[in-house]
């Protein structure tokens, strides 16, 4: 009855973030989980996609999830406030919009990795609730 909202990247500049290696010898039933917890139907399979990355190793590539800006659901544009009252009630199977959020914005900071924009619509989501 509250439907949430995902984080997504559009084309172009850049993103910082956290590349996960799994484990060996479980790489298998982990992308399975993974892939059972990301696509919920049929038409979402094709948002799977490999992705060049690059480290400080070098190059490689990672297992990505895309939707694009006109995939079901997608919601560009809105500001902050609206998008901190949809968090701000949102619950699902998974959890809730705003666990989802800060969960997000704690773990990037861990890496030394601070979005603002995100900084910011969290403080909007805590004020919310």
């Amino acid at each position: 009855a509250q439907p949430g909202l995902m984080m997504a990247l559009e084309r172009g500049g850049r993103c910082d973030g956290v590349i996960y290696r799994l484990p060996e010898g479980e790489k298998t039933a982990q992308i399975e989980r993974l892939l059972r917890r990301e696509i919920d139907d049929h038409e979402s399979v094709a948002s799977v996609r490999w992705v060049p990355v690059r480290t400080a190793q070098g190059p490689l590539r990672a297992l990505g999830f895309w939707v694009g800006v006109t995939g079901r659901g997608t919601s560009l544009g809105q500001p902050l406030e609206a998008v901190a009252r949809v968090l701000a009630r949102a619950c699902g199977h998974v959890g809730s919009g705003a666990e989802y959020l800060y969960n997000t914005v704690s773990h990037l900071e861990e890496f030394g990795i601070r979005d603002r924009n995100l900084w910011t619509l969290q403080k909007l989501v805590a004020d919310e609730i």
